[in-house]
């Protein structure tokens, strides 16, 4: 740390922030990672014992540590969330508080995006929720906010100091604030040793802040996502959405499952094509559309080119694909050199190959940043959102030839068949996560000559004891208007609904559908009118079940092309035999037409070898109640049963 700055205590910078303020105290800070958690729990604590004043708090993403719903994932959670957080990780009072609807009446928490799933429980949450684009929250900020202090996590080097993980919307918040002449925040870096020190415009001198606070006393670990499982049809989704990538073209993506997915296509694709090729034969069959549109705009050989990345969250993902040599395009800030490349189809002789507004991952990927800062500084440029998440200056602009045959990809939890998706609310205004982003991929895509959106979805998903379709035909609420509708990707296959008529679009949702949905959906759109009376269900849309995916995988399934975990695990190998086990355990017993299964679960052997060491994971290897050899009796049975189904 340079000695021009001292660094102020935690209590120290919340009198600093409370002496800039009024009566009212307004903050921001960022979402996701960059949360200096230590600082906002002082600010909150302070702000709590004195009713004199109010605090504002402007932010987004506020993670929290996993929560068990039960006595039994309690037992697997609990050494799992130490493991992977540290037994001190310091959770945020705030966030425990929405959640419990006890927030103190004179504090406001106005986020405009959720961990997924995260607030449903909270009537103040959202009610406090603000349905904002990720693009206009800086000019919302400026304009209505009236912000005394950005507080964030930063990283430091030999005086020289980086915004890291969150740029995004830092800069863009000071540069509103100073389009519309208004009284510049304090801004108050939290200087956190592990932070990557990435360039760009995340770089800034030690004069961009008002004060210093040491982030390593008391420590506070980065928050480390736990990588994800990924499943068939997972799996599906990604191979089919892998084929819509151009070789030199521009990847977007997120991060979950499906994001996963996608990356671990694209890397077969790459390292093992003749075995890609198989699995795609084996997935598709014939399918003539998904062959044209693959020939428009996508490819399944491997890259030569190679690809760049411009998203607005950068992730594991972009790891991988940098390792193995496909995330390699690099795109210059030049707009005579990139003009240039990309007339002769070729990356730039020097620049970045990703360029990102947040950074959010697993603990490898953390370190991972940590070494590309120091190995090839350039080749990560971090910004603000509004720099990412638009093209600025029209098609013909610098960031339009950057991300030439842009790919923007991103999941929804419905579609309708007439091409509308619902990414952030349920149907009665109830926010799962918030619009983020997505609206901006969708508009970058329509505005790029050679730019895609696809959006990807499971065609079912279980909502209590029902299977129900993620493809509707109507829903009361929308997050992308059917007419700004391109390609959405099932595990079923691919639909181009882009430039197509309402019936056309129809047709090709519904052959993307389960099949077990598909009858009564084309007799909603027929009653619509919009679909003739005579159409009848081609034979080939039934075979569109989960047992005819397994089947048309099997000889992948057997080669082992599709791991659990793709990318390794947070997980040890007991908690991995444990989790299909739990899992089915917890679906079971809210089913009644699954009692059978869980009576022959409870019918288990006493003790088949190998389940010890699974129930002592969690406790159950000396049951010492009757409750205690009720719940092993049943995780024995659930084991041996998810053991059969592999």
């Amino acid at each position: 740390m340079t000695a021009e700055r001292e660094f102020l205590a935690i209590d120290e910078a919340v009198s600093l922030i409370l002496a800039h303020a009024g009566e009212r105290v307004a903050v921001a800070t960022p979402l996701g990672l960059g949360k200096p958690n230590h600082l906002l729990n002082a600010l909150y604590r302070r702000i709590e014992a004195s009713p004199d004043r109010r605090l504002a708090l402007y932010t987004a993403l506020s993670l929290d540590v996993p929560e068990a719903s039960g006595k039994l994932e309690r037992r697997f959670l609990g050494p799992f969330v130490e493991r992977q957080f540290g037994a001190d990780y310091p959770q945020l009072d705030f966030v425990a508080d929405l959640k419990s609807n006890r927030l103190p009446s004179n504090v406001e928490v106005q986020e405009f995006y959720f961990s997924s799933g995260a607030m449903l429980g909270s009537d103040l949450a959202q009610r406090m929720y603000a349905s904002v684009n990720y693009t206009f929250v800086a000019r919302d900020l400026a304009e209505l906010a009236q912000l005394d202090a950005i507080v964030q996590l930063v990283a430091e080097r030999e005086g020289r100091y980086s915004l890291s993980c969150n740029p995004d919307l830092t800069l863009d918040t000071l540069d509103a604030i100073a389009a519309r002449r208004g009284r510049r925040p304090l801004v108050i870096g939290v200087v956190h040793p592990d932070l990557p020190f990435l360039g760009g415009a995340a770089a800034v001198d030690a004069s961009f802040f008002d004060a210093f606070v040491d982030g390593g006393t008391p420590a506070q670990r980065l928050f480390a996502v736990p990588r994800n499982p990924v499943n068939l049809a997972e799996y599906a989704i990604g191979l089919h959405a892998s084929t819509l990538v151009r070789d030199g073209g521009t990847l977007q993506i997120g991060i979950g499952a499906l994001s996963d997915a996608i990356v671990h296509a694209l890397l077969l694709r790459h390292r093992d094509n003749a075995a890609y090729r198989e699995v795609l034969r084996d997935l598709r069959g014939d399918d003539p559309a998904h062959d044209a549109l693959i020939a428009r705009c996508g490819g399944i050989a491997p890259f030569a080119s190679g690809l760049y990345g411009a998203s607005e969250m950068v992730m594991d993902g972009f790891m991988h694909l940098h390792r193995a040599g496909i995330l390699t395009r690099r795109a210059s800030d030049d707009p005579a050199i990139e003009r240039d490349a990309a007339s002769e189809g070729r990356g730039a002789p020097a620049g970045h190959w990703l360029k990102g507004a947040f950074c959010l991952g697993s603990a490898p990927f953390y370190e991972w940043l940590r070494d590309i800062a120091d190995e090839d500084p350039d080749g990560i440029a971090m910004c603000g959102v509004t720099d990412v998440n638009q093209i600025r200056n029209g098609p013909d602009s610098l960031a339009a030839l950057q991300r030439r045959d842009g790919r923007f990809f991103n999941t929804c939890m419905m579609a309708t068949l007439l091409g509308a998706a619902i990414s952030d609310a349920l149907e009665d205004g109830r926010v799962v996560s918030g619009v983020g982003g997505q609206y901006n991929f969708v508009a970058m895509a329509h505005a790029l000559a050679d730019g895609r959106s696809v959006l990807l979805l499971r065609a079912t998903r279980r909502s209590g004891r029902r299977l129900e379709s993620n493809i509707r035909w109507s829903y009361g609420h929308t997050t992308i208007p059917r007419h700004l509708r391109d390609i959405f990707v099932t595990e079923y296959g691919v639909a181009d609904l882009r430039g197509r008529s309402d019936e056309a679009c129809i047709r090709a949702m519904l052959a993307i559908s389960d099949a077990h949905f598909v009858d009564r959906l084309a007799d909603d759109a027929k009653r619509a009118g919009k679909l003739p009376r005579d159409f009848r269900i081609p034979d080939a849309w039934r075979a569109n079940t989960p047992e005819g995916l397994a089947a048309r995988l099997a000889r992948a399934r057997a080669g082992k092309r599709f791991p659990s975990f793709p990318f390794g695990s947070d997980f040890d190998e007991t908690e991995r035999e444990l989790l299909p086990a739990l899992g089915w355990l917890k679906s079971a017993v809210g089913e009644p037409r699954r009692w059978p299964a869980l009576a022959g679960a409870w019918l288990a052997p006493g003790s088949p070898k190998g389940h010890q060491p699974l129930l002592r994971r969690l406790g159950l290897d000396r049951p010492a109640s009757l409750r205690e050899r009720a719940l092993a009796r049943l995780v024995r049975g659930a084991i041996a049963r998810t053991r059969r189904s592999r």
